[in-house]
């Protein structure tokens, strides 16, 4: 069973790399200029994303590549960090960690919705993606550190 101080540190784990990746976002959004052609663009989305992620991560801008790859395994992680708070049975996380996990991946297909249409609105619906999953979160770790604090007083 995983404890409240495991998830606490896994969930400020995943925040610092929420941060790491929204800064390779904001370089990348300002400093590489993505081809109007490459593979994966245009098309169906389900089969021209994979191709439009695997483009930019083998054969993109340095920063793009980071950003897509950064992308990936925050996905991974996020889905681990499920499996952990359902270990925990605690509720609070496991909402949380499904919420910040869904979002997450919300703000991935967003991004590879930019890379296949090159539409902005993408862009911003990731970024804002990002932020509820950042907050989600946060959430988790301030109510962890109030119940320490509730729990230290009696």
């Amino acid at each position: 069973m995983t404890s409240n101080r495991g998830l606490t540190g896994q969930a400020t784990v995943l925040c610092g790399l929420l941060l790491v990746q929204f800064f390779a976002g904001m370089v990348t959004n300002l400093y590489v200029d993505i081809p109007d052609s490459h593979p994966g663009r245009g098309g169906n989305f389900f089969s021209s994303a994979p191709r439009a992620i695997a483009w930019a991560i083998s054969s993109g801008a340095p920063w793009l590549a980071v950003h897509a790859a950064l992308g990936l395994a925050l996905a991974v992680a996020s889905l681990a960090f499920i499996v952990n708070a359902a270990r925990s049975r605690d509720r609070v996380w496991i909402w949380l960690s499904v919420a910040g996990s869904l979002l997450l991946i919300g703000a991935g297909f967003n991004g590879a919705s930019f890379l296949v249409f090159n539409h902005d609105f993408s862009s911003l619906i990731m970024s804002g993606l990002f932020a509820l999953c950042f907050a989600c979160y946060l959430a988790g770790i301030y109510m962890a550190a109030r119940r320490g604090m509730i729990g230290q007083r009696r």
